[in-house]
């Protein structure tokens, strides 16, 4: 995995499966860097706990993650630490959740990521 930083914010990127790890934090520190206020984005978040177990481990712990829902109009499959160690979005993932909050409050973290991703957006 690429560490690397935009906007304060140290994002892990994996090269090979073109997979992102946001550590415990990095998202609701997006979403304050973005001056947008705690949401529908957060409140999905903090409700989802637990969730089938994946095959995937989390990069800071031996533990395997935990899937969970993200969104409502247009649900994600995301991967959690089950430890709160952080956040495993698979390829085209993060797509989907931009899609998802493009609009209303979150428009701002939407956009944020689609400055990120734009390569991975404009290549699919």
């Amino acid at each position: 995995m690429v560490a690397y930083e935009l906007e304060g914010v140290e994002i892990d990127h994996c090269l090979s499966c073109l997979g992102t790890w946001l550590d415990a934090g990095e998202l609701e520190s997006i979403t304050e860097s973005a001056g947008v206020p705690s949401g529908t984005l957060a409140r999905s978040l903090a409700r989802h706990r637990g969730g089938r177990r994946t095959a995937r481990r989390c990069p800071r712990c031996p533990r395997r993650l935990r899937e969970f829902t993200l969104g409502e109009a247009r649900p994600v499959l995301i991967d959690r630490c089950p430890w709160g160690h952080g956040l495993w979005f698979d390829q085209g993932e993060m797509r989907e959740v931009i899609r998802s909050f493009a609009g209303g409050e979150e428009g701002e973290v939407a956009r944020f990521f689609a400055d990120l991703y734009r390569s991975e957006n404009e290549a699919t």
